[in-house]
């Protein structure tokens, strides 16, 4: 079944449409190095942007983090996500693993990564392979280096603006003068810029643009192929930054300057675009990235302006530092709110038969909407990505099945609701009145267990390796004794609508 697009998407891909119409046949301008007002203009319309050559790195933390890619890859623990967009379902071209913050997930194009934990103190992680033990390690190192880095970033930030001054360069090389907080920032700054730069997650991409002949034009500035298309990081804390290590793999000796023959960026070389969403006057900024260079979105810019990653030659890495807004999105947070669902149970029999302590409405209508949380937004999303998350770590295991058990209860809890609905004697306002608080959060399990069940099925799904493969688990036979309710609920559904129709005066 093909999913509405939300209102947010279906704006989205009218402004689109409408900036691509407004453009006919001609291209926007866009500047790169080569041009003589690019840093002019990079200060006065994008000096939340940051860039930090790479010789501005100490050198071990660059051999580090370029082993721990590299160790990651061996080991096949980046994969191409199936991902969903405008209701169809698109295999990425780049491949992806998020590391970070034990039970974090981190959401992206509908779909929900969950984190190979890196080993922060009290972690019990325990990984495949001691290598990739120690390349979590790595990038837990190179998230504490991003995290000062980007701290003082923001410092610079806040003193050009206090001061009103354009004096303080977005591309820092190895030997800038670095500017200190001073006297004239307090406590509460401090802890603000702190918050920032408080990364929970690295999400790590891999990219080899020889393997993928088919990419994307960049379709507004005719800048090349695009790795990844123009966008906005999702589900980040509100002004928070992002912090990018860079890291292409051609070695030093294959590495080239920009042709200053060659008009628009050099397609041979991994550039950053960046460009004020939905504005048509202000130029482009195409941005080289060379082997261990790191570039930072501060502040609101991520919001205000739009990115994407434009391909060169070589294969490459990025890793890509983000304070994850995780509210509704740890292991933590799921687990309570199955608690809390599971507060309405009385008695449990033997054979798995609850009653209930509570028919008011707002407790059923929060049950049955706890229901489809962690079975939509946590075990499908989980299974939906096969057995991946094995290759690193079992870490997931066990809480997976701690939430499939507690889904289950919460069936047994929606099969004693429906009975007390269906249960003869109930006075009709208050079988009205459970059956409103119900019927929605039912009819949509049933229709997202259809899509999701479909996407299980695609044809695009049936292509990937047997460890990759979508699996559609909660998933059982009509009849199965051990379970109280039917996958399909057309039936009850479709019951539920007439016993509605019933008690309506």
């Amino acid at each position: 079944m093909k999913r509405t697009p939300t209102a947010e998407e279906r704006e989205r891909e009218a402004k689109k449409l409408r900036l691509l119409e407004e453009l006919e046949d001609t291209w926007l301008p866009y500047l790169t190095p080569k041009d003589d007002e690019f840093y002019q203009q990079w200060q006065l319309k994008y000096p939340k942007l940051i860039l930090r050559e790479a010789a501005s790195v100490p050198e071990l933390l660059h051999k580090e983090v370029q082993q721990a890619f590299l160790t990651l890859h061996k080991h096949g623990c980046l994969f191409r996500d199936l991902v969903r967009i405008q209701g169809k379902d698109l295999l990425t071209p780049v491949s992806r693993v998020l590391i970070g913050n034990p039970g974090c997930t981190y959401k992206y194009l509908n779909t929900r990564l969950f984190t190979v934990p890196w080993p922060v103190k009290g972690s019990d992680a325990k990984y495949n392979e001691a290598e990739i033990a120690v390349a979590c390690q790595t990038f837990l190192k190179l998230n504490s280096y991003l995290q000062v880095e980007t701290i003082q970033a923001l410092e610079e930030l806040a003193a050009k603006e206090k001061a009103n001054i354009d004096a303080v360069p977005v591309c820092i090389g190895p030997d800038f003068p670095r500017v200190g907080m001073g006297s004239s920032f307090d406590g509460h700054d401090e802890i603000d810029m702190k918050n920032r730069a408080a990364y929970n997650v690295t999400l790590l991409n891999f990219m080899d643009p020889q393997k993928m002949p088919y990419l994307k034009e960049e379709p507004y500035f005719g800048m090349g192929k695009m790795a990844v298309s123009w966008h906005h990081d999702e589900n980040l804390v509100d002004r928070s930054a992002v912090a990018v290590y860079s890291y292409s793999c051609e070695g030093p000796e294959e590495e080239s300057e920009d042709d200053p023959q060659l008009e628009g960026r050099d397609p041979d070389i991994w550039h950053v675009g960046f460009k004020i969403s939905w504005d048509i006057e202000t130029p482009g900024l195409a941005i080289p990235l060379h082997q261990g260079d790191c570039y930072f979105m501060l502040d609101d810019l991520n919001a205000t302006h739009q990115h994407c990653v434009l391909a060169g030659l070589p294969p490459r890495f990025s890793s890509t530092h983000r304070v994850a807004e995780c509210s509704t999105g740890t292991l933590e947070y799921i687990l309570q709110r199955c608690q809390v669902a599971l507060q309405n149970v009385r008695e449990e029999a033997d054979n798995g038969e609850i009653s209930l302590k509570s028919l008011e409405s707002v407790v059923l209508k929060q049950g049955e909407e706890i229901h489809n949380e962690v079975e939509f937004e946590w075990l499908r999303q989980f299974w939906f990505q096969g057995s991946r998350y094995k290759k690193c770590t079992d870490w997931w295991c066990q809480p997976m099945s701690q939430l499939e058990e507690m889904w289950r209860k919460m069936e047994w809890l929606t099969s004693a609701v429906l009975r007390e609905v269906r249960r003869e004697g109930v006075p009709m306002e208050q079988k009205n009145e459970m059956l409103t608080s119900i019927l929605a959060s039912i009819t949509t399990r049933q229709n997202l267990r259809r899509e999701w069940h479909a996407r299980c099925q695609s044809r695009i799904a049936r292509t990937l390796p047997a460890d990759q493969k979508p699996e559609c688990r909660p998933y059982w036979e009509k009849g199965d004794p051990s379970m109280p309710l039917p996958f399909d609920l057309t039936e009850i559904v479709s019951e539920l609508r007439g016993l509605l129709l019933e008690t309506r005066p």
